[in-house]
């Protein structure tokens, strides 16, 4: 008996160290080489199948930073993360808030997860509340912020981040919505694409309900508070040209 659990012991140490091999090298090459698809991407299109859905398809489009509208940038960090230029992965004051409203037994359950996480979950992970994902999430996204800039951060999180049933990424969401590339969106339209960012099945893009309007309203006013696009100037984050 011991033998046994001496021999799966091993062999889950191998495949754990071979997982765990294989995300690292993935970390290196994605910041370099565009992302052809996440794991949350992939898990949708499984899903589909498994309940017979053959209609839905992931579709996703990769853009660099030089072709995303600097809006973009800065609405997405003014609806997520305010303090993204400045954390290290965590966000421990949103961490805090989320905690006391939380045990505050509200009816809404707050979050604090930050773009970088979210980054980490949306690319090599899943959807859930579990432990263990949580776990994962903790571990990995700390050693992604050391590797990659907070502009590769942000451009990958907007080449997979959902804005709709099988909509994967702002040049995806661009087209479908507004018929137009990424890199010609508007300060407003960025918004809006921002707005829905929570629940991208609750809330649309193309029929906006009047909470969604309220909230693209209020996300333009945190970029303007910002500062606009000095702000991502003045951080080093979003277009070099």
């Amino acid at each position: 008996m011991r033998v046994k659990i001496s021999l799966l012991w091993r062999w889950l140490r191998k495949v754990f160290l071979s997982l765990a091999a294989f995300w690292f090298l993935t970390v290196i090459a994605f910041k370099f080489l565009p992302v052809p698809f996440s794991a949350v991407m992939i898990e949708k299109q499984i899903s589909a199948w498994i309940n017979l859905n053959f209609s839905y398809v992931s579709h996703s489009a990769w853009v660099d930073e030089n072709h995303i509208s600097p809006y973009l940038y800065l609405a997405v960090i003014a609806a997520e993360d305010q303090n993204f230029p400045h954390h290290w992965g965590f966000d421990l004051e949103a961490i805090e808030r989320a905690y006391k409203h939380n045990m505050s037994k509200k009816k809404t359950i707050q979050g604090a997860s930050t773009i970088s996480q979210q980054t980490v979950k949306n690319l090599w992970l899943w959807n859930g509340r579990s432990w263990i994902r949580k776990g994962l999430e903790a571990t990995m996204t700390p050693i992604m912020e050391v590797m990659w800039s907070k502009t590769r951060i942000l451009t990958v999180y907007l080449n997979i981040v959902e804005f709709g049933d099988g909509v994967f990424g702002v040049e995806e969401a661009s087209k479908k919505f507004f018929k137009k590339s990424v890199n010609q969106l508007t300060m407003e339209e960025a918004a809006l694409l921002a707005a829905v960012l929570p629940n991208p099945h609750r809330f649309k893009v193309e029929s906006p309900s009047s909470y969604v309007l309220k909230r693209q309203a209020w996300i333009l006013n945190q970029m303007y508070l910002l500062g606009g696009r000095n702000y991502l100037k003045s951080n080093a984050i979003g277009p070099t040209k």
